[in-house]
């Protein structure tokens, strides 16, 4: 388990760089210490998870930041894939994604999303979103942690 203020690993499945950018500043903006590791599209998200490929030395994330607008594979079918598979279902998967659809808020759920959040345009409010996560999934709640 990991301990609440622990740095963690963090898996970010983001294809736009400009949103890998924003989130990287984000991190370094609020003194975020943790680990940010990224995927650019869905298949890359899953070599990295399943230690595939270049990421065959890759860490099991305690988190994951998901868009679901991907290529190769988009985040509700990485998504469904992490959550069918018992070694990967305990990692917490918060969607981050420009949808606020109704639809895809729902559908996210239902794959058993842990948390659903639209990235706001604005860069101080994507900043403040991305601390919001940090704060909960780091200090409030416990990981459990898995190598």
């Amino acid at each position: 388990m990991s301990n609440p203020g622990q740095p963690i690993d963090i898996l970010l499945v983001e294809d736009d760089p400009g949103d890998e950018l924003m989130t990287r500043e984000a991190f370094e903006d609020n003194k975020i210490g943790n680990t940010l590791h990224v995927a650019h599209d869905g298949q890359e998200a899953l070599d990295f998870l399943y230690r595939q490929g270049e990421h065959a030395e890759a860490p099991r994330p305690d988190l994951i930041l998901l868009d679901l607008n991907l290529p190769k594979y988009d985040g509700r079918q990485v998504l469904e894939k992490i959550k069918a598979d018992a070694d990967l279902a305990h990692i917490p998967v918060v969607v981050l994604t420009t949808s606020a659809a109704e639809e895809d808020i729902l559908r996210s759920y239902k794959l058993h999303a842990n948390a659903y959040v639209t990235k706001p345009v604005d860069l101080d409010q994507f900043v403040a979103a991305i601390k919001h996560i940090d704060d909960f999934f780091v200090q409030v709640v416990r990981l459990p942690r898995q190598r």
